[in-house]
């Protein structure tokens, strides 16, 4: 199965991709890429898409990125029907009972000392 995914290039702390379609179990720095279908570099924004060629892919079947997929949707590429977008995560506190913001608040040391002079 092909996917369309970003191949990071570019040199030490300044990364640009290549958006590229490639085999789904090659890992992306594998070199064999099949089709490259643009470049995106994040520090400018700039993007360059071939819209033919990512249209073409994609009714094939080829698997878009989410992060692919959210450039797509960016530069207005319609995505196929059968695409569906990553679940948004919710992180979720283990022993939520143990944090300090949901435990009852303590009485302040002046409350108490005024109710022991009554």
């Amino acid at each position: 199965m092909l996917a369309i995914r970003m191949q990071r290039n570019g040199r030490t702390h300044y990364p640009t991709y290549r958006i590229v379609v490639q085999e789904s179990q090659r890992h992306p720095l594998s070199g064999r890429v099949v089709a490259e279908v643009g470049h995106y570099n994040p520090h400018t924004k700039e993007t360059t898409l071939d819209v033919e060629k990512i249209n073409f892919y994609l009714e094939h079947g080829a698997q878009p990125s989410s992060r692919a997929a959210y450039i797509f949707k960016k530069n207005k590429i319609k995505l196929p029907a059968w695409y569906k977008d990553r679940a948004e995560k919710h992180a979720v506190a283990k022993h939520a009972d143990k944090l300090r913001k949901n435990q009852p608040k303590e009485e302040s040391a002046e409350t108490t000392e005024t109710s022991a002079e009554e």
